[in-house]
């Protein structure tokens, strides 16, 4: 049984990540989206509400679940038994990116594989942070993210009364 990781803080959860979901369950046995407890950037939800929505967008897959870590990405690869790390690439700053976290991570878990699956095209402009400006000036999310992600950004957004 081959049990594979998608780390990411997912805040929030997009359809480009759940893109990215689908095509890898089908891949693995078991996939784990791992929700980064304190990644080094500002944060709209919380740990536990990401980690919310993200179990509920993936509630239809059946070999899927969301959970929370901390600590470095490969520790809970080896808590959790994944042999596969699964990440998203949407163009070539991405690669760059991932490229030196892949050698990194390659140096502490010498057994533990990367795949990077492409971006659907749908998504390669997607990402979590133009979500949130768009959600914040009031505009439409429709094919962006699931509807509970929806709610939750027009719940943050909504002006005080």
């Amino acid at each position: 049984m081959t049990i594979a990781i998608y780390p990411g803080s997912f805040d929030p959860i997009t359809n480009g990540h759940l893109d990215i979901v689908r095509r890898a369950s089908a891949i693995f046995d078991e996939l784990i989206l791992g929700v980064y407890d304190r990644p080094e950037k500002r944060l709209l939800f919380s740990t536990e509400e990401r980690v919310k929505l993200a179990r509920e967008a993936v509630s239809t897959f059946k070999n899927v679940r969301a959970q929370a870590y901390s600590g470095l990405t490969v520790d809970f690869a080896r808590k959790v038994g994944a042999k596969v790390m699964v990440r998203g690439l949407r163009m070539s700053s991405d690669f760059e990116r991932e490229f030196e976290m892949a050698m990194m991570n390659k140096k502490l878990a010498p057994d533990l594989e990367l795949v990077c699956l492409m971006a659907s095209l749908q998504y390669q402009f997607l990402s979590s942070s133009l979500l949130k400006e768009v959600a914040q000036l009031g505009g439409c999310l429709e094919d962006m993210v699931p509807v509970n992600v929806a709610n939750a950004l027009r719940k943050k957004f909504a002006p005080s009364p």
